[in-house]
């Protein structure tokens, strides 16, 4: 009987670390946005204004170049201009974007997940804490894409038909 108890209480342990274990994993996934950290990160916050944000969650990463230099921190919507507004955290010590520069989410892959990608200007004065990224570019819905590539198709698919229709009948 005390065997039994001693291999119950061990097996409750053990599956209580698993669950812990995988609570900890989760947190960490980019796509969440929560991060279990004990350090608070630094940087200054800009934001930027997309008409459409596709897929873009909240801990994205923020890339230049294809460097990772900080992460999405918050997702809204302006109701003074009908845009999607992004806050994005960058790292401190990419203090020297420049205030020209634009802004772009893109996919890592065909079907990957996205992220807001950098892309520097020529100004001399550069981002700081507060600033906005006024140039971007809207995330490339695939599915939009799909829809244009077979709304095109069949339009001239039934104009081909409806133009060999009027031959016939002259």
């Amino acid at each position: 009987m005390r065997a039994n108890r001693s291999l119950e209480i061990g097996t409750g342990l053990f599956v209580l670390l698993g669950l812990a274990a995988l609570l900890f994993l989760s947190m960490q996934l980019p796509a969440n946005g929560l991060k279990f950290s004990f350090s608070k990160p630094v940087g200054y916050q800009v934001t930027a204004q997309f008409d459409n944000i596709g897929g873009l969650k909240v801990g994205a990463p923020v890339r230049m170049a294809g460097v990772r230099i900080g992460q999405v921190t918050r997702i809204g919507f302006d109701t003074n201009t009908e845009r999607a507004k992004v806050w994005l955290r960058i790292d401190a010590q990419f203090n020297q974007i420049p205030m020209d520069s634009s802004a772009s989410i893109d996919t890592e892959g065909i079907l990957g997940a996205q992220y807001v990608s950098i892309s520097p200007g020529g100004m001399p004065t550069y981002l700081k804490n507060g600033s906005q990224i006024i140039q971007t570019q809207s995330a490339l819905v695939l599915e939009n894409l799909i829809n244009k590539f077979f709304a095109n198709f069949a339009n001239k698919s039934s104009a081909q038909s409806s133009a060999a229709g009027a031959k016939e009948h002259k």
